[in-house]
């Protein structure tokens, strides 16, 4: 892997590779070398380190120039500024869509993405600056778009309470959404900013089958850590959505697992949940089919077929499995349009009327896929 430009030592002066390894319980730091004809990676690292707490992870701390991220025009997001503090992702979800971005880095988009994660260790200071511009328009902020601003790294390096205060101290209004529990934390400040500015909270929960969680995300709080979570922020007053994705087929997409996860999300007082079906785009599918070939083999040719044209699943599958998402909202109470996207979630209430029962067939056109 090479390095864009040296490392600097507190002073400012380059420093050379070293390495300082003592016993188990202390960290092992090291400082790149400059690399003359690298490209742009981690142009301004400070330091490598790595931690028997976070064993086998790897953290490339860097100072950040910038924090805020303008989204591209033309884009369909419901938001136009993100920050990401952290780059690649301790939570090691297989079917992450964020993963081809490691690519950038140099790294590579499978087990680096799990274990090679860049944090801009003045993430706040940067961004109190970029706040305090005369051109800044308080437009809403989204974390949470790329990679999990709550993943395990930030017990280390907490920059997101600095992100939260610079945010609301602003006037600037923000969305997180994330599968993290340790965003219990900062509860009492996001109240606190929650009076000073519109706060949207999602998280991300896909199954409350406990078992298969534990192989696709092997980084994250179980299911049932993330209800508790979701339960918390609604007795704290604060809104609490759900992106139940993605749906999974063959594996989560059946009337048993969406009952389950829409009875527990709506139990557990989601304001409202947003669901769709895995999206593969490259960079993903390479390192979700390598999964799926060792945990599922039987369904590999399944999936190939399935996402013979893409990165989506073919239409009839997508309207298919958006009837069902339907069906279990309306019978867990959650009103139609509620979830969660960066944007204000809003209360679900118990819907009119008696939904159906009983599991309605694939289009006869998709079940020639399987």
């Amino acid at each position: 892997m090479r390095w864009d430009a040296q490392a600097l030592s507190p002073t400012g002066e380059p420093e050379l590779e070293e390495s300082i390894q003592g016993d188990s319980n202390e960290n092992r730091v090291s400082r790149a070398a400059p690399a003359p004809d690298a490209l742009l990676p981690l142009s301004r690292l400070v330091r490598s380190v790595s931690t028997p707490e976070f064993s086998g992870v790897t953290f490339h701390e860097v100072t950040a120039k910038s924090v805020l991220n303008k989204v591209a025009a033309g884009s369909r997001m419901p938001f136009e500024w993100t920050i990401n503090p952290y780059r690649g992702c301790s939570h090691a979800c297989v079917y992450c869509f964020a993963r081809k971005t490691h690519t950038y880095l140099e790294f590579d988009a499978g087990r680096d993405f799990d274990s090679q994660v860049v944090v801009k260790i003045n993430a706040a200071e940067v961004l109190r600056k970029e706040l305090a511009r005369p051109s800044w328009g308080r437009q809403q902020v989204a974390l949470g778009t790329n990679t999990d601003p709550y993943q395990r790294a930030e017990g280390r390096y907490q920059l997101m309470p600095g992100i939260i205060r610079a945010l609301a101290d602003s006037g600037t209004p923000l969305s997180i959404l994330t599968k993290g529990t340790l965003l219990a934390r900062d509860i009492p400040l996001l109240k606190h900013a929650a009076s000073q500015v519109p706060v949207d909270l999602g998280i991300s929960l896909a199954t409350t089958n406990e078992a298969l969680a534990a192989v696709l995300e092997p980084g994250t709080p179980a299911p049932r850590a993330r209800l508790k979570l979701i339960a918390r922020l609604r007795e704290a007053g604060l809104p609490c959505g759900v992106m139940a994705m993605p749906v999974l087929p063959w594996l989560t997409d059946s009337d048993d697992a969406l009952d389950s996860l829409f009875g527990a999300l709506s139990a557990a007082g989601a304001s409202g949940v947003t669901a769709g079906a895995l999206y593969l785009k490259p960079g993903t599918r390479e390192w979700f089919m390598q999964w799926l070939a060792a945990n599922h083999p039987e369904l590999v040719g399944r999936y190939r077929r399935l996402y013979a044209q893409g990165a989506y699943p073919p239409k009839d599958y997508r309207e298919w499995l958006a009837g069902r998402i339907r069906y279990f909202k309306a019978r867990h109470g959650f009103t139609a349009g509620s979830g969660f996207s960066h944007r204000h979630a809003r209360n679900h209430s118990p819907a009119a009327g008696q939904p159906r029962s009983g599991r309605q067939p694939l289009p006869a056109e998709q079940s020639t896929l399987f």
